[in-house]
């Protein structure tokens, strides 16, 4: 059960909690409904209320003791028992049902309106007769002084067909083209009807003339049509229009004295009065709004989670039902407006006790999954057997049934995810005794580069978590959150990103690469190259004032040799390691780890094939490299070549042939 409290009234759902699926087998509902306690708990009011696809619309008996509802699919009317509270019969039926009425106390008597032009008539045994009407019906009324039924559809005339004599009677002709709803006033009989033209016609039965007509359009917005109409008493009259207003009318005035909007633009479908707190319930495909009659102030309002067909007050009540577009028919309880009734009286104890959680319906025990996921779980093979229940665009499986297969699928997921949980909680242990001396974050360390490198110019930029910002702190602590550039996905969303990354990297190798072989050398200053060139012969030349001053000179270079731009020099460092130069490739050897027989293996390999000059050991080996244009070419004349060698024939075939001379035969003259 689900409890709401919209505009601080409470309202109660009695059809929310935890559902099955219509296809299970009953001995597979009472094996669950004996394990789970969710379903033990949930609150049933009626047992099976429910159809297999779609309710259309639901009624009460006159005595209270019955609730029939129609719905599909196949078309079918159900009647519930409230002293059972259970399915007493369900009778399936040709075509669907538009509207149907209970003429009799009880379900002995009904009659059906199909939208196959069919009237059906139903007793207690089940279908009595059948026949068919001129026109596409919307709504009927019956009356019961004449025993007259009114059917109101796709035309400009309203039948009458006498159930007494058996016969239609003399139609009434109305102004309009099409009549979408009718209604009988309980009190002085007055058959009204709503039109297409958004106008409103009054006849009387006994005289069958028409006693008023009134334009609604000269008082709404534009035009509209009249979708629904509800007498309260013998002159206060309600009409639903189509474009989501309700125009409350006394019949002694053409104005309406209440304008009620429900702002959605929804037709009206159905609108109801509840006589002790003297509201108004109108309802759309989208919500129920319950309001006042005289100033149209809302009370409260109802918004299932699925579309609205019909709507049914239990007389004398606060029981309120739903037909829907799913397959539960929706049951509210509402205290303000009454009393439970009497066959449901535990209501009023049990709404006391209720929590106000929310619980939506939802398949607990089966798991939805698409076929994508079949395959990645290695169950596509299961499609179309009893395991698998198709729905929608997947599958309803069981939930053991995925766990089983996840688990043979992924076996080291739980053992991974534990080693990473381990592996935390010692790192926050290990940071708590010691703080780490790396100041960037273990955690998207690029990232961090980027924004710190951006924000260089501030001065309070936290390494830690550059972002400054406590939401975004897991950003650089948890490693769910670390960012995979590597991944196509990444790549395929940050092309630009990905590509500058790229740049950057590259730079960042080649400086990396730089500073390994810079390492190698140490820079030579401006005024030891001067002083090893020129020092000696200013010293023979020079006398010892000048020498004075060149000294002086040489110190004041000394001082400002960082301003110089000129290019540097550097000399090699006495390292074994390096025996020439390649500034493309440059590897640290980690000489202090291997034994001296090691070295002396790996000097002769790099030694080999070289040649000592006066230059020190250089050696340069180089390959001009073929273009693609120009591999293609060759390729492309080998191929050629091979068919050449295909389509070559002998000369022998071209040439005429010779005629053969028979050597040995001669012609013998005649004598």
């Amino acid at each position: 059960m689900q409890v709401s409290a919209a505009n601080d009234i409470k309202i109660y759902n009695l059809s929310a909690g935890k559902s099955l699926p219509d296809w299970l087998s009953e001995r597979r509902r009472r094996s669950l409904v004996k394990r789970d306690v969710a379903l033990q708990r949930r609150i049933e009011l009626i047992q099976d209320f429910t159809m297999p696809g779609v309710s259309h619309q639901i009624k009460v008996s006159r005595d209270g003791q019955y609730i029939l509802a129609t719905g599909t699919y196949k078309p079918r009317v159900r009647c519930y028992d409230v002293s059972q509270l259970s399915l007493k019969f369900e009778r399936c039926m040709n075509s669907e049902v538009v509207q149907f009425d209970v003429l009799s106390d009880d379900y002995s008597k009904m009659i059906f309106m199909h939208d196959d032009r069919y009237i059906e008539f139903h007793n207690k045994g089940g279908f009595h007769y059948q026949c068919r009407i001129p026109c596409f019906g919307r709504d009927m009324s019956y009356h019961y002084p004449s025993c007259d039924i009114y059917i109101a559809g796709v035309s400009e005339e309203i039948y009458r067909l006498n159930l007494e004599m058996g016969r239609f009677l003399a139609p009434l002709k109305t102004n309009s083209r099409a009549t979408n709803c009718c209604e009988i006033n309980p009190e002085h009989q007055f058959f009204t009807i709503g039109t297409e033209d958004g106008t409103i016609e009054v006849w009387d039965p006994r005289s069958r003339n028409r006693e008023g007509l009134l334009d609604t359009n000269l008082v709404g917005d534009g035009h509209h049509e009249i979708s629904a109409l509800k007498y309260r008493d013998g002159l206060n009259l309600a009409l639903g229009t189509s474009t989501g207003k309700v125009f409350m009318y006394d019949l002694r005035s053409q104005r309406p004295y209440v304008t009620k909007d429900h702002e959605y633009g929804e037709p009206i479908k159905n609108l109801e009065f509840n006589h002790e707190q003297d509201f108004v319930l109108s309802i759309d495909s989208k919500i129920m709004k319950i309001w006042q009659r005289h100033t149209g102030k809302l009370f409260t309002y109802v918004q299932p989670e699925t579309e609205i067909n019909s709507l049914c007050v239990y007389p004398n009540s606060g029981l309120v039902f739903f037909a829907t577009e799913a397959p539960n028919m929706q049951v509210y309880y509402i205290p303000e407006l009454g009393p439970a009734p009497r066959w449901c009286g535990f209501l009023d104890n049990l709404t006391e006790e209720l929590e106000e959680d929310q619980q939506p319906a939802v398949y607990e025990d089966y798991k939805f999954v698409t076929t994508q996921d079949l395959e990645s779980l290695g169950l596509a093979h299961l499609i179309g057997t009893n395991l698998l229940r198709a729905y929608m665009h997947g599958f309803f499986i069981d939930i053991r049934l995925y766990h089983r297969a996840k688990a043979i699928v992924e076996p080291f997921a739980f053992n991974e995810y534990r080693k990473q949980r381990i592996n935390q909680q010692l790192d926050n242990e290990r940071g708590n005794r010691a703080p780490k001396k790396s100041e960037l974050p273990s955690v998207n360390k690029q990232l961090a580069e980027k924004l710190i490198s951006k924000k260089s110019e501030t001065k309070n930029t936290k390494k830690k978590n550059p972002l400054g910002d406590d939401r975004f702190k897991k950003m650089f602590t948890d490693t769910d959150f670390q960012i995979d550039e590597e991944n196509d996905d990444y790549k395929r969303l940050h092309p630009v990103i990905s590509k500058y990354d790229q740049h950057e990297k590259e730079e960042r190798a080649d400086t990396s690469q730089r500073k390994a072989y810079l390492e190698q050398f140490t820079q030579v200053e401006d005024h030891e190259i001067e002083s090893s060139s020129s020092d000696s012969h200013v010293e023979d030349k020079l006398d010892s004032d000048i020498q004075d001053r060149h000294t002086t000179l040489k110190n004041r270079n000394k001082t400002s040799s960082h301003r110089n731009k000129g290019p540097a020099m550097y000399e090699l460092k006495n390292n074994p390691t390096v025996t020439g130069i390649n500034f493309g490739n440059v590897k640290a050897r980690k000489d202090a780890k291997m034994s001296l027989g090691q070295r002396i293996e790996l000097d002769d390999a790099t030694n080999k094939g070289q040649h000592n000059s006066s230059g020190g050991t250089k050696e340069v080996t180089f390959m001009l490299p073929k273009s693609r244009q120009f591999v293609e070419m060759e390729e492309q004349q080998r191929k050629h070549q091979k068919e050449r060698k295909k389509l070559r024939r002998s000369a022998t075939d071209i040439l005429p042939k010779e005629k053969k001379k028979n050597p040995g035969k001669f012609r013998k003259r005649r004598k």
